[in-house]
């Protein structure tokens, strides 16, 4: 499936609070966020503001705005942030999902669940289905 540019590349502005004068959180957040597969570029504007181009068919803003999150920095939280960020989100998922390029199904969650469902262990109960739903 072919997508056009304009559609595939995507554009954001991601806000940090500014919680210490001394904080450069957006040159801090550019530096980690170039090593990352599909980040084009990532410019930070100011201390606080980082303007980022990605290609969404590799990565996401949700998945973006998460490892930041796990590297210590604070995104701004405000009412319209919140708005806007859900609203890249949801769009960025349904492209996504149109597009066929979710994430792999063979994730780690499933790949844990069906290690834990082949081992024996005690959290089995071996009475047939119908035997537990009656007690």
């Amino acid at each position: 499936m072919d997508i056009p540019e304009s559609d595939r590349i995507k554009h954001r502005q991601i806000n940090f609070r500014d919680l210490h004068p001394e904080r450069n959180d957006a040159r801090t957040a550019a530096d980690f966020l170039v090593a990352v597969d599909g980040v084009l570029t990532a410019d930070p504007q100011t201390p606080i503001v980082l303007n980022i181009s990605y290609d969404l068919t590799r990565t996401c803003l949700q998945e973006l705005e998460a490892a930041l999150h796990e590297l210590g920095l604070h995104l701004d939280n405000g009412l319209l942030y919140r708005l806007r960020r859900g609203l890249y989100y949801y769009t960025e998922d349904t492209f996504r999902e149109n597009a066929g390029c979710k994430r792999n199904s063979n994730c780690t969650k499933r790949v844990f669940a069906k290690r834990y469902q082949a081992l024996e262990h005690g959290c089995r109960d071996p009475r047939p289905e119908h035997w537990r739903r009656y007690l």
